[in-house]
């Protein structure tokens, strides 16, 4: 495997920049417009108006943009579901947009750290289930893993905010099976179906996040969470197989027994599959100082950096799955410059100016159509992450991907 500095992002940050700026421009003239995000609350656009700010320094009419933007959107924070989640209008992802966004207006610092200690104390007086969990009682999206991440999000956390959602995740990491993190409820889901009885393995919603989620407690409050952090990822490592296309990857839950998946799974992406399963058990093997199985986690990377293939791995109806950060080119971007940056890695860094080049092409039309102002699934999400992997941003928001 080869490995050599990581080369610094070409510097060419008008065409990005540009998109941006107008983006943010025309969602601010019509923040409930088309392109509305589900949830006022979602922190899709104070991320991007970081973003953009950090790298277009300089450029007055992006720093308009982005601060006005971030005022637009202050008004309506906090309104949505109200519950704890890092996305789908969560109370965390409210957090990282204030933490974000106060970078443009100092007066939100205050009204974000009355937030965070809202969160903490809330984590600190409340149970959770110990068997037949559902997503929300762990995962990244809804669950104390995406809280916990919140927290890294735009500041270095205090242990103490941290410390409720890592004693929770270790809890339900206690056995080298995760037997507790096996979902129940969803016998007769008309999506999720498949995952009753069953450990999810992906960034979204499975293990992979919750190692995400270990690894940065183990990072900032101390190695409490560390023996969880191992079984976590010895079973990730666990789960791995080899598809038709020679790519190592995974299954969207354990085998438990059963025959790994036939053919080759198009969906190779944050959410599921080869790049944030590997990066999660890079970043856990980082913090745990396990070169070993650091070395494999990068090996993992390699092999689908040499075989990714956008004509097959990108699939799906609309810009959401095409180019998002879940499911799409964005996410694959943004875990290709973790891994060029954090393991220097020479094939992330090659991977890394295909789909920056691929976004460069695809998403004017994209952020133009209506695209939902998400994060996740959003352009928000989409054009920050063009902006940190190739022109240098801000790196706070990352945390938000389980990614540094």
């Amino acid at each position: 495997m080869q490995h050599r500095p990581d080369p610094l992002p070409p510097h060419d940050p008008s065409g990005a920049v540009g998109l941006a700026t107008g983006y943010l421009t025309a969602w601010t003239a019509a923040p409930d417009g088309p392109g509305a995000a589900r949830s006022p609350s979602d922190p899709g656009v104070p991320v991007l108006a970081h973003t953009l700010a950090s790298v277009g320094s300089g450029t007055p009419e992006a720093e308009r943009a982005a601060a006005r933007a971030v005022a637009v959107w202050a008004r309506g924070a906090g309104r949505g579901p109200g519950h704890h989640g890092l996305y789908d209008g969560g109370l965390a992802g409210t957090l990282v947009g204030l933490r974000l966004g106060a970078a443009l207006h100092p007066r939100l610092h205050p009204v974000a750290d009355r937030l965070r200690d809202r969160l903490a104390a809330a984590a600190a007086t409340r149970g959770g289930r110990r068997r037949g969990v559902r997503l929300a009682d762990y995962d990244l999206v809804l669950g104390p893993a995406g809280t916990l991440l919140a927290h890294c999000a735009g500041a270095r956390p205090e242990p103490g905010h941290l410390l409720p959602h890592r004693d929770r995740l270790a809890a339900l990491c206690d056995a080298d099976d995760l037997w507790r993190l096996r979902a129940d409820g969803y016998a007769d889901h008309p999506h999720l179906a498949w995952l009753q009885g069953r450990v999810n393995t992906g960034m979204g919603h499975g293990a992979a996040g919750v190692a995400a989620a270990l690894a940065a407690a183990v990072r900032h409050t101390g190695p409490g969470a560390g023996d969880a952090l191992r079984r976590v990822a010895a079973w990730l490592e666990g789960q791995v197989y080899e598809d038709d296309r020679g790519l190592r990857t995974w299954p969207g839950a354990g085998l438990d027994g059963r025959a790994p998946p036939r053919g080759a799974v198009p969906r190779q992406a944050w959410c599921y599959g080869a790049p944030g399963v590997a990066w999660a058990l890079w970043d856990a093997a980082d913090a745990l100082g396990d070169t070993g199985a650091a070395d494999r986690a990068a090996a993992v990377f390699t092999r689908l950096a040499d075989r990714y293939d956008e004509g097959f791995h990108l699939s799906g109806d609309g810009p959401a799955d095409v180019l998002g950060l879940c499911h799409g080119a964005a996410g694959v971007l943004a875990v290709a410059d973790a891994f060029a940056r954090h393991a220097r890695h020479a094939g992330a860094a090659r991977l890394r100016e295909r789909l920056a080049s691929l976004l460069r092409r695809r998403l004017p039309r994209a952020a133009a159509s209506g695209w939902p102002a998400e994060l996740l699934t959003g352009a928000p999400g989409a054009l920050a992450a063009l902006l940190t992997a190739a022109h240098g941003a801000s790196r706070a928001w990352l945390p938000c991907l389980g990614l540094r």
